[in-house]
């Protein structure tokens, strides 16, 4: 789903004409009598009770009205209009159901770093923290009417092809990573509490990672994905959301899924979703994307008609059906009995669960929830949160010793590229809605004083393009101790409908970094976005030092001057593979396999070892020893099946196998956080076996030089676990090493004896992969 990319101002007068209006809590005490003796007004019912009664009261028309994005409510019922569409993958974001006003109370909220930024962090405490401050702000803004109570967040799909436009949305490509990461967003978005605080929604299901290339658009490609890629990569997020933390919402995809179109199989969203990872419990609910159903017979050649499109979203398990405009023909699919009545009482029971859970018809009293208001927007702990949401997450990439910089209010600094000054939204990266304020590195190096020359540069033009910047650039760095050079990628390069075909650095900006560095100053490259190839850079002895600093949100230049000076001692480890420049013409995006063959040179670190630089690297201003406790593992071999016997989890992948004691001590001469990553390796289970796998990760906070700090890794049956080429789970006898660090700095082994055992037997698909949906009766072609 995308909104245009314009001004602010067009935005908010586009937003202003799509709304239906404010949000409204049904009123339980003084609105219809059919409303107030209904049980959904008893909070003593079942929300499962208190749904079926509502949706019962609805007629015909009503019910029709009620299963897309903008529902028109009921109105005999008291139930005002509500907007599904509501966005806050980093902060309360620009959609059609947020509303922001010009000025004044509810004109902005907090922007926090892009999720590939906070993920870099490694440290799912923060994650939380940062979600749940969102769920603040995103309650407030539901509980004044600029909001609805649910909100289409998180993007979890694995980030596996470094030219996808949306990769900065998500967590990175390790599965246990965004599981990770998935895990705490999920508790702080949706509350620990009975009552909903704000519905969550997962998307976007499934092995979607493609916006155009090649010709191909999203809306039509079929990921053709075998069974073991897609357990074992594709899934683990979903499962987690799904299964684990009982995401109350989960988005379909655009593109189809070996055949069919994902918001039409019931192999996905019925066996899979709700029958074997067991997401019924609550009867929660699936949104499509928005037009996802138009592509069924505008693109996927699914079907032929909008009512047979959305006959057959509904009955195979879509429950709410996100449009952009009005296309999506419901009433015909009822009008040409395609829709039965079941299955559109299915669907809106679901969906007002959901709201019933979150308090929708609840007294204003019967949560805390309901008392956030504005006061608890862009608080004071909220902005410092977004700095440190960004500042724990940069990654430095290289440093010949300048930083951090050790320098007075006497020296200058040249500050040059396009995102130096705040003149633009770039630091907010997709999703973003309005910030209280920008900081740029421009604003915060004046804020500390230091004196500063300014000089813009270029975002996505070519060398041979027109040259307006170089002359300006080289003015600026002329007259200064020191050179910092703000590049990297803009949503112009990368973003949703827009994937990379170089992953270069663009030519223009190359060009412009060359004669920076030719001027022999100390000089300094932060980068925006997603990665580019650096080679050049790190290969250039003129380029002092390297940041990484994603969208890193709306105090984006205080959170790069406080890694810069020292403030905050760079921890950050790259959630990606940065692939060199040439990686793009070895395997075409549309190749969903994970593994290397002859046209396919592997893909994530798990399968591909030529890295510029790898998974997990991250330099510090210090130096650490991290070692494995001299009693790790001490047992040395164990019997799988005498694991498997003391285990009483309901999911076998989840037993607990070993919780592991390292030390983490720290060398040299500066207090610093230390991010330890555990990885498995090890020649067992079907061939070809990965390098390595990341198997469990922890952030020690605040070494001091000199001092060893002890910390633990848990490590589940799961973590060790492989997926055979039907997709079953197993643990497999063998020996298993565990590696530490990136690179590697320490290595213990262990063994697993016995039978090798499934762990997850996983559900199979029809048996070619296409068919079997039941949908032949609904498509006449």
């Amino acid at each position: 789903m995308k909104l245009p990319v314009r001004p602010l101002a067009s935005i908010l007068s586009l937003l202003g004409t799509s709304v239906l209006g404010r949000m409204a809590f049904p009123d339980c005490v003084g609105g219809p009598e059919i409303l107030t003796t209904n049980l959904v007004c008893d909070t003593s019912a079942t929300p499962s009770e208190r749904a079926a009664a509502l949706i019962s009261a609805w007629n015909i028309t009503e019910k029709l009205a009620n299963l897309v994005d903008k529902s028109l409510g009921a109105p005999r019922l008291g139930l005002s209009a509500y907007d599904w569409w509501n966005e806050a993958l980093h902060g309360v974001g620009y959609s059609v159901g947020v509303v922001f006003e010009p000025s004044g109370e509810w004109s902005h909220a907090t922007s926090f770093a892009s999720p590939i930024l906070l993920s870099a962090a490694f440290d799912d405490d923060l994650v939380y923290t940062v979600a749940d401050t969102i769920s603040n702000e995103a309650r407030a803004y539901s509980n004044f009417g600029h909001a609805g109570l649910d909100y289409w967040t998180p993007n979890i799909n694995p980030y596996k092809d470094p030219r996808w436009g949306r990769g900065s949305e998500t967590p990175g490509e390790d599965p246990k990573r965004i599981k990770g990461y998935v895990k705490a967003l999920i508790d702080g978005l949706q509350g620990r509490e009975d009552i909903t605080k704000v519905i969550a929604t997962c998307k976007h299901y499934a092995a979607y990672d493609l916006e155009y290339w090649g010709g191909i658009k999203r809306y039509e490609f079929d990921a053709i994905v075998g069974m073991q890629d897609l357990v074992e990569y594709y899934l683990p997020p979903f499962q987690q959301c799904a299964r684990d933390s009982k995401v109350k919402s989960i988005m379909c995809s655009y593109n189809s899924v070996n055949g069919t179109p994902a918001c039409a199989s019931t192999y996905l969203m019925e066996t899979v979703l709700r029958d074997f990872w067991e997401w019924e419990d609550e009867n929660q609910y699936i949104t499509s994307d928005c037009n996802a159903i138009l592509n069924f017979h505008e693109d996927h050649n699914y079907t032929t008609t909008a009512a047979q499109s959305a006959a057959i979203s509904l009955i195979s398990g879509t429950d709410t059906i996100c449009e952009v405009g009005t296309n999506t023909d419901i009433v015909g699919a009822w009008d040409q009995e395609l829709l039965p009545e079941e299955a559109i009482d299915t669907a809106l029971r679901r969906l007002y669960e959901g709201l019933i859970r979150a308090g929708y018809f609840d007294p204003a009293d019967a949560t805390s929830y309901r008392s956030l208001s504005w006061q608890d927007v862009n608080t004071p702990e909220a902005q410092a949160l977004a700095v440190r949401s960004a500042a724990e997450g940069i990654v430095l990439k290289k440093n010949d010793g300048l930083l951090p910089l050790n320098i007075d209010n006497d020296t200058s600094i040249a500050l040059i590229g396009f995102w130096a000054d705040a003149t633009s939204f770039a630091m907010l990266g997709g999703y973003a809605g309005v910030p209280s304020y920008l900081q740029a590195p421009l604003q915060a190096a004046q804020k500390l004083g230091f004196q500063t020359t300014n000089a813009t540069g270029p975002v996505k033009q070519n060398a041979s393009d027109p040259d307006t910047w170089t002359e300006a650039a080289l003015a600026a760095a002329e007259e200064s101790d020191v050179v910092v050079y703000f590049g990297g990628n803009d949503m112009s390069v990368e973003a949703e409908e827009l994937d990379r075909f170089s992953i270069a650095w663009p030519g223009a900006q190359l060009a412009l970094i060359e004669k920076l560095s030719a001027l022999g100053k100390p000089f300094i490259v932060v980068e925006l976005g997603d990665q580019n190839d650096d080679a050049p850079l790190l290969d250039d002895d003129n380029v002092s030092a390297i940041l990484w600093a994603g969208f890193p949100g709306q105090d984006g230049g205080t959170a790069v001057f406080d890694v810069l000076t020292g403030k905050t001692a760079p921890a950050g480890r790259l959630p990606v593979t940065l692939y060199a420049s040439a990686y793009v013409d070895q395997v075409p995006m549309t190749d969903m396999s994970l593994r290397p063959s002859e046209t396919n040179p592997g893909r994530t670190y798990k399968w591909y070892d030529d890295a510029v630089l790898p998974f997990g690297f991250g330099l510090h201003y210090t130096t650490f020893e991290p070692a494995f406790a001299p009693e790790a593992f001490a047992a040395r071999t164990y019997d799988i099946a005498e694991l498997l016997s003391a285990c009483d989890e309901k999911y076998l992948d989840l037993c607990p196998f070993a919780t592991v004691d390292i030390s983490v001590t720290n060398t040299g001469n500066t207090t610093s956080d230390f991010v330890a990553l555990a990885f498995v390796s090890g020649e067992y289970g079907p061939a070809p076996h990965p390098i390595k796998e990341l198997a469990a990760y922890t952030r020690v906070r605040e070494v001091a030089p000199g001092e060893a700090k002890d910390a633990q890794l848990s490590l589940t049956l799961g973590d060790l676990a492989r997926v055979d080429e039907l997709g079953n789970t197993l643990l497999y006898p063998g020996s298993y090493s565990l590696l530490l660090d990136v690179p590697t700095k320490a290595t213990v082994e262990f063994g697993l004896t016995g039978e090798e055992t499934v762990l997850i037997m996983f559900p199979q698909p029809p048996a070619d992969l296409g068919e079997g949906n039941g949908h032949e009766k609904y498509t006449p072609k």
